[in-house]
């Protein structure tokens, strides 16, 4: 990292940005309590509960068909899973055919947006670095980048005065602009979380997009351009996320954890592609999203009781949408690139998935008024029910992999050989659905690094009896902490990201 930034024509004179307005941040309060299912609860109909009930009382029924059915029909709940499962890969396939098709975007005419980064950051002194380096050296430099600092009681704040030449300002106020980055400053915050920084900064910033970047991911150097030029074609674009690759720690744990997440964020990238087709996409990656800052504040920004925040509010933004008659859209933009830390050992992965299954079953419930409401559309009639049976797949697959298991061992082999041939055929879709993402993939995102085609194969066929058991379990942990209210998910490691950076 250079130690002098270029000045450009656009950027603010050194100076101080001051505290986050009052105004702001009252206007942001207002509008979250109005907008927010949680503080306003828009009531629940016949039809959510209806859905949300059956999904649960049939997995009781599949469940007890299991001892009192012989042959293939006592594995009705490993059917039920499979079918589910199936039809899923197929709706995918079919809504990203479009991107067999090369498409190029014409060249942008007109202003690009104004773009405020904020670096949501607590006791992250050991990954800051890598992140910021890579935020100094875009492309198109952003108009400001804001480290919200979280209350952090590690080595940020000596990091930010040695490093960066930032001045310590007082609890709750902005310091000024960085002497050597003239866009970079220090937001220096009580401990709250990370929705409470992320809110603080966004009624610090004036500009017309807000990227947020998580502390421990590293984006590519063309990353800020890709989102602007997004947000400059699309004015009802109100919120995107870049695609993004798992970084891991290089140990053995680490690489098990790193094949088998590549090849899970490819899938649900493409994922993405296709509910984004179908105009209700509800999941943004907060390690690397782009808003529109009026639409965030028109609902309020984070919430800060929720797991997962990021999730959250675009349901938030889908509901104002709806309710206010705007034709607001929510896109994953193939373009714009990333890479974030992620847990390589066995009990960081379980913290991290339990707190997001529990995070999904908030959202989940606050929003179960919008499941079945033709009001909303495609994310009415369609995702929100799919999302009802998400809450309970994982306990169908852990139900019907003990299932299988307690056949083998009581030695009900009649059960067993049909349930094998059941399985069989699924790995065989699950291997061609694999290698269409991977295929797409690399021709949507033009990312072809270490994809190589017998690793994809083999974690395709190795992913049912591992990797995929732990997200079920992961899941149903999540399940165990939301019921019994517990706010402790442990401290995550933070080493595959400066890893990576050392090997670049």
């Amino acid at each position: 990292m250079s130690t002098k930034s270029a000045k450009r024509d656009d950027e603010p004179e050194r100076g101080h940005p001051g505290r986050a307005t009052p105004n702001a941040g009252l206007a942001l309060n207002d509008a979250f309590e109005r907008a927010s299912p949680r503080v306003s609860p828009r009531g629940t109909s016949f039809v959510a509960v209806l859905i949300h009930a059956g999904v649960l009382l049939l997995w009781v029924g599949l469940f007890a068909r299991a001892f009192f059915l012989r042959g293939l029909v006592a594995w009705s709940v490993g059917i039920a899973y499979v079918l589910y499962d199936t039809l899923l890969l197929a709706f995918v396939t079919f809504k990203t055919l479009p991107l067999l098709k090369a498409h190029r975007e014409p060249a942008l005419r007109g202003a690009m947006p104004t773009l405020g980064v904020i670096v949501a950051a607590y006791n992250e002194a050991a990954v800051l670095p890598v992140t910021l380096a890579a935020l100094l050296e875009q492309e198109v430099a952003p108009h400001r980048i804001v480290i919200a600092d979280d209350g952090s009681t590690d080595g940020t704040a000596a990091l930010l005065k040695r490093e960066y030449g930032l001045a310590q300002p007082p609890e709750g106020q902005a310091s000024a602009f960085s002497p050597r980055y003239p866009t970079l400053c220090w937001l220096r915050l009580p401990h709250g979380g990370k929705a409470q920084a992320l809110n603080a900064a966004i009624a610090l910033l004036d500009t017309d997009a807000v990227l947020t970047v998580d502390a421990d991911t590293h984006l590519a150097r063309d990353a800020c351009t890709a989102m602007c030029d997004a947000f400059a074609r699309e004015p009802e674009l109100v919120a995107a996320t870049g695609i993004i690759t798992p970084v891991c720690a290089r140990t053995m744990t680490g690489r098990f954890f790193q094949w088998f997440q590549t090849y899970e964020y490819i899938r649900n990238f493409i994922s993405r592609f296709a509910w984004m087709r179908t105009d209700a996409l509800l999941l943004v990656s907060g390690a690397f999203a782009c808003f529109r800052r009026d639409a965030l504040m028109s609902v309020g920004g984070f919430d800060p009781q929720c797991l997962v925040e990021d999730y959250e509010l675009i349901h938030r933004l889908r509901r104002y949408a709806v309710e206010h008659g705007k034709r607001w859209r929510v896109r994953v933009i193939g373009t714009a690139h990333a890479h974030t830390d992620a847990p390589g050992t066995l009990p960081s992965f379980l913290r991290q998935r339990r707190r997001w299954f529990a995070g999904f079953l908030q959202t989940q419930y606050w929003n179960r008024d919008i499941t079945g409401n033709r009001r909303y559309g495609a994310l009415g009639l369609l995702m929100m029910p799919v999302k009802a049976i998400d809450t309970v797949q994982p306990i169908y697959g852990l139900t019907a992999f003990a299932l299988l298991l307690a056949f083998i061992v009581t030695g009900r082999f009649s059960v067993v050989l049909p349930i094998s041939g059941v399985i069989a055929a699924k790995i065989v879709v699950d291997l061609a659905f694999h290698l269409w993402s991977v295929y797409l993939y690399r021709r949507w995102t033009n990312d072809r690094r270490g994809l190589r085609l017998p690793m994809a194969i083999l974690a395709s066929i190795a992913e049912p009896f591992s990797f995929q058991l732990l997200r079920h379990a992961g899941a149903a942990l999540g399940w165990v902490h939301l019921l019994s209210a517990r706010r402790h998910w442990g401290t995550q490691e933070r080493t595959g990201i400066v890893d990576g950076a050392r090997m670049d």
